[in-house]
């Protein structure tokens, strides 16, 4: 696997995209491989936290050109064509969401360029660090496109709407600074190295937390994002009533008074239908 490599350090697993010699633009094999790596990580129920991070000067920088080379990309001349073409925007567009239906929360680090598909990953994550010369771009509007793959339905979420129509229209730089003035970034470091390693801390700091009230906090946080108050407030309550764990609060419990790390079984495994 070149586009990208996967490491573990006990509950915390490392996705770092491996093709610094093309600024880790996503090529036809990340897309391919990027959401079943996902969902390979989450069926064994251990992994409690995930660090994304890009070798290199740049993040990313966006879709690679061999993506637009073949296939039904650039083929829109019937209208057969235009339905497949649907289909591969729907097939790319699945990739990255499942970066939010993954039981654990994923935490982005960037350094340098963020632009296109990269922005539409970032997205997508539930934590951003940045480096002091990271930078964010709708690049899409700048090739004479419009974004399609998450950044114009996640951005609005996070950042406000006066902004993201900036981004969209002009295909202007978001820097560092401004984005976590604005609160799409949690954190800024001073270089990309920093940034990483406090990814990396906040990520096993998450590991520490009993494993299912994170991936419950995770589920009602994406819910709320897309339902009203009162269907979400219903929605937790039962939620709660499915994933309540008196074992798991005592053992929190005694960790904070013991001053210790607590001890929570994982989650479950993901067993394949028929299996």
């Amino acid at each position: 696997m070149t586009a990208f490599q996967i490491t573990r350090d006990k509950a915390v697993a490392h996705l770092r995209l491996t093709r610094p010699e093309a600024s880790n633009a996503l090529n036809v094999e990340f897309w391919r491989t990027f959401g079943p790596a996902l969902r390979e990580l989450d069926a064994g129920g251990d992994v409690r936290a995930l660090v994304i991070s890009g070798e290199g000067r740049n993040f990313c920088a966006g879709m690679d050109i061999s993506v637009f080379s073949g296939g039904a990309i650039l083929q829109a001349d019937t209208s057969s064509r235009r339905q497949a073409f649907q289909h591969a925007a729907r097939e790319l567009q699945e990739s990255l969401t499942t970066l939010e239906r993954v039981r654990f929360p994923v935490i982005a680090a960037v350094q340098g360029a963020c632009v296109g598909a990269g922005l539409d990953m970032v997205s997508a994550c539930d934590l951003r660090l940045a480096s002091e010369d990271a930078y964010f771009r709708i690049e899409e509007i700048n090739i004479g496109m419009m974004a399609d793959v998450g950044t114009l339905q996640r951005l609005p979420k996070t950042l406000p709407d006066a902004v993201v129509r900036e981004l969209a229209y002009l295909g202007t730089s978001l820097t560092a600074d401004r984005a976590e003035r604005l609160g799409f970034i949690n954190a800024v470091g001073s270089d990309a190295e920093a940034t990483l390693a406090a990814a990396l801390q906040m990520a096993a700091t998450i590991a520490g937390k009993a494993p299912l009230a994170v991936s419950g906090s995770k589920a009602a946080i994406t819910y709320a994002r897309d339902h009203s108050v009162a269907e979400s407030l219903e929605w937790a309550a039962v939620m709660q009533g499915t994933l309540w764990n008196p074992e798991d609060v005592l053992a929190a419990i005694q960790a904070r008074r013991h001053k210790e790390e607590g001890v929570f079984a994982a989650l479950a495994p993901l067993v394949p239908f028929g299996d």
